[in-house]
């Protein structure tokens, strides 16, 4: 949907989980794309960034911005004193972040329908955008992470909604304001509001003020799709100007059948109920909108997935999508890399990826491991990876948590010295709650790095086990790791089945 002519834009730190995906779009629409980023780069984004064909200049060098740059697209990465931004603003190239640019470059004229949440908003926005693609209105999308539903993680769309990931990170080095609050959004989903990004965020006061800001952009003639169940969501939907529809687990007081006003009362207008979780598929009844209610499977494990589904359903039937044609594309839905997402299966062991990196997403995450292998041994191998997730205060949390699986390889924070420095909140002790965790008659072990975890689950894993690897980051390569030393002792790795 080009409307001027293609232009040189160059972008700073481009190897990111939303910078990439934006400069996929750039590239899509018909633009040359440059960039720089520290190497080497990581799957599944270095991957991303080869097939675009985009040059990528090692490190942050001013010598690296060519001379015939129309626009200049700064990742929140790169601080003030960013070499190449010095030299941009030195030159007056025109600067800009990546939100700013999304906005301006892809969401005018369009409809922004725009998905933000503590938890689940990867999985929400990718879902979101399939129904609606499916249902034939051609979305424009931008998923923070790899669909598998799609060549890639963002696509430019031709019909009116667009569909983005809203993070409530900072947005650039100039503006430490949430990024959704560039995207203008029309439609708005909250998945869910609790304490992240503690860097950024001081306390959960914070990061109710910036979803608070997100809600009040939404028009009066726009949407906001609200979880009922998360208490967070609902005390930040007080400046709503907009229809406010709430979803949830079918209760008591839900399913009025009358539309949302902005106060969020007692119920939910948007509700699951005959709630069968299985191994192959989550079944549930989708109650309300002023319609029959219809029966409904997802492939996603988890009640913190049923919750997803009713979000992007709401969306879908807002935009005047049958109950049919939803339910038939919730169906063939098939996820996002690293949500549940099986590695392998080597002498009878399945490893399986996920990106939880907070206590409730360990523990939703578990619950729906659990379902999805029933009778089987439930391993739990964790890296406390972020500056939040590695923080003391949540050593219970991740002890409730991690007291779903069977057994847990708890690692040491990966920001454990910064975390203790004086001043600082202090790092989760990994030693102390995995010794509670044995101590309540699990197995359960900590260690320094994925090496020494490796180590000691290869000794303990037996045929039938499942081990959930969980980390925001790459967590040492652990899934190949106990895959290849797994292979080693049959000779064997089968892949995952494809759906």
């Amino acid at each position: 949907m080009r409307t001027t002519s293609p232009r040189t834009f160059y972008v700073i730190a481009v190897g990111g989980t939303a910078m990439a995906p934006f400069a996929s779009l750039l590239v899509e629409r018909g633009d040359r794309v440059l960039g720089s980023d520290l190497l080497p780069l990581y799957p599944p984004m270095s991957d991303r960034i080869a097939a675009l064909g985009i040059d990528v200049r090692p490190g942050f060098d001013a010598a690296n911005l060519p001379a015939d740059v129309d626009q200049v697209v700064v990742g929140n990465l790169a601080g003030k004193d960013n070499p190449e931004l010095v030299e941009a603003l030195r030159r007056g190239l025109p600067v800009t972040s990546m939100p700013e640019a999304l906005r301006t470059e892809f969401l005018a004229g369009r409809h922004p329908v725009v998905v933000a949440g503590t938890h689940g908003k990867t999985t929400t926005t990718a879902l979101t955008a399939w129904l609606l693609a499916a249902g034939g209105l051609e979305p424009g999308f931008l998923v923070g992470g790899e669909p598998l539903d799609f060549d890639g993680p963002s696509a430019v769309g031709r019909g009116a909604p667009f569909v983005v990931e809203g993070d409530e990170y900072s947005t650039s080095w100039a503006d430490k304001g949430p990024k959704f609050l560039h995207y203008a959004p029309r439609t708005l989903v909250v998945t869910s509001v609790e304490l992240d990004h503690a860097d950024l965020y001081p306390d959960l006061a914070s990061v109710k003020e910036a979803f608070r800001k997100v809600v009040a952009l939404v028009p009066p003639d726009g949407l906001i799709v609200a979880n009922g169940d998360d208490p967070g969501v609902l005390d930040v939907l007080g400046p709503a100007r907009a229809r406010v529809l709430r979803y949830g687990i079918a209760g008591d007081t839900d399913v009025t059948g009358v539309a949302g006003t902005g106060d969020p009362g007692g119920g939910r207008e948007l509700a699951a109920a005959a709630i069968d979780e299985g191994p192959d598929a989550v079944r549930f009844d989708v109650l309300g909108g002023g319609r029959p209610a219809y029966r409904v499977a997802s492939p996603l494990a988890g009640r913190h997935n049923v919750g997803n589904a009713l979000a992007a359903l709401a969306v879908g039937e807002a935009f005047g999508l049958s109950p049919e044609a939803l339910a038939s594309a919730l169906a063939r839905f098939r996820g996002v890399r690293r949500r549940l997402e099986v590695k392998g299966t080597a002498a009878g062991v399945t490893v399986v990826d996920d990106f939880a990196h907070h206590p409730t997403a360990v523990e939703t995450t578990l619950a729906g491991a659990r379902r999805r292998w029933p009778g089987r041994r439930l391993w739990a191998a964790f890296e406390p990876r972020s500056l939040t997730a590695g923080r003391a205060e949540f050593a219970d949390r991740y002890e409730r948590a991690l007291s779903v699986a069977d057994g847990v390889a708890l690692a040491v924070p990966h920001h454990a010295a910064r975390l203790s420095r004086p001043g600082a909140p202090g790092a989760l002790d990994a030693a102390a709650v995995a010794g509670r965790l044995a101590a309540s008659g699990r197995e359960a072990f900590a260690g320094a790095n994925a090496d020494e975890l490796a180590a000691g689950l290869l000794a303990r894993l037996a045929p039938g086990d499942v081990v959930v690897v969980m980390s925001s980051g790459a967590f040492g390569g652990l899934c190949g790791k106990l895959l290849a030393a797994l292979a080693d002792r049959e000779g064997l790795v089968t892949p995952p089945a494809r759906r």
